[in-house]
């Protein structure tokens, strides 16, 4: 059995969902190889993706894809692009109706595993706060580890979520798509086209 066969026969966090406004069941959506050149790690499937079982299909995902200058075949290539969020399963809403985060059972059962086998990966795009910690460390906020990007640049660039509800942080961070993405978008043409 395969690492990816294993996550998605996971349900260790049947219980958990099956509490939760939702009450859905575990459906682990795992999308990457050992010859991904680059990771995108990100937080945890929304419902969108929870119901189509591939990463990002939703408006952060066409955000993403921009920022990132790729297109759909690109960007769902396993064979160049690993999608490993901190959590492979939707964790679900909570009674006011917003994202839970990501479970951190996921993440302490299954990442180190996942990473050891992407020996490949030469770029790192981390995206959101859950991402942020485990792959760097860092406590503080996403503001401020997005702004020191150049701190984990050219081979890891940090990312804030691209979620609609950010869309007030990029107005008041105009720098973001000024400096980051240009620099994030040829570095991700470099790694592709080597």
């Amino acid at each position: 059995m395969t690492l990816s066969d294993e996550i998605n026969d996971c349900r260790i966090c049947a219980e958990r969902f099956r509490a939760t406004k939702t009450a859905h069941e575990p459906r682990p959506v795992v999308w990457f190889s050992s010859s991904a050149r680059i990771l995108i790690a990100g937080q945890a499937p929304g419902m969108k993706v929870h119901n189509s079982a591939r990463p990002f299909t939703d408006p952060s995902g066409d955000r993403l894809r921009d920022w990132l200058g790729l297109d759909d075949l690109d960007f769902y290539d396993k064979s160049r692009v690993a999608i490993v969020p901190m959590a492979f399963c939707f964790p679900g809403y909570d009674a006011k109706g917003s994202d839970l985060p990501p479970p951190p059972i996921c993440g302490q059962t299954w990442h180190d595993r996942v990473m050891k086998t992407l020996s490949q990966v030469r770029l790192r795009v981390l995206v959101g706060a859950s991402a942020h910690r485990y792959h760097l460390g860092v406590k503080r906020g996403v503001s401020e580890t997005v702004a020191g990007w150049r701190d984990h640049a050219p081979d890891t660039f940090v990312l804030p979520h691209p979620s609609w509800r950010n869309t007030g942080w990029l107005k008041k961070n105009p720098w973001f798509e000024e400096e980051v993405l240009p620099a994030l978008r040829a570095r991700v043409k470099e790694v592709l086209n080597d």
